[in-house]
């Protein structure tokens, strides 16, 4: 059981994951801020993430934007 209630992230593996330690998704997110990027939960929002080319803002915006417009990859 993850130690934040909402997770929906579904990379387990992950050393950040909540189910990993008991500080919730804050290191997720303090290591996605670090780096620019959106945590891998946030895509799940998206269709089509799964096809995406990586995890930074500009990925997460054009991944929206398609989605937006009805052009999923």
């Amino acid at each position: 059981m993850s130690s934040s209630p909402f997770c929906t992230c579904s990379n387990l593996a992950c050393p950040l994951h909540p189910t990993k330690h008991a500080k919730g998704c804050a290191p997720c997110i303090a290591k996605n801020l670090k780096l620019r990027e959106i945590p891998s939960c946030f895509f799940a929002l998206v269709e089509g993430a799964s096809s995406r080319s990586g995890d930074r803002f500009e990925d997460f915006a054009a991944l929206v934007e398609q989605a937006a417009s009805g052009k999923t990859k």
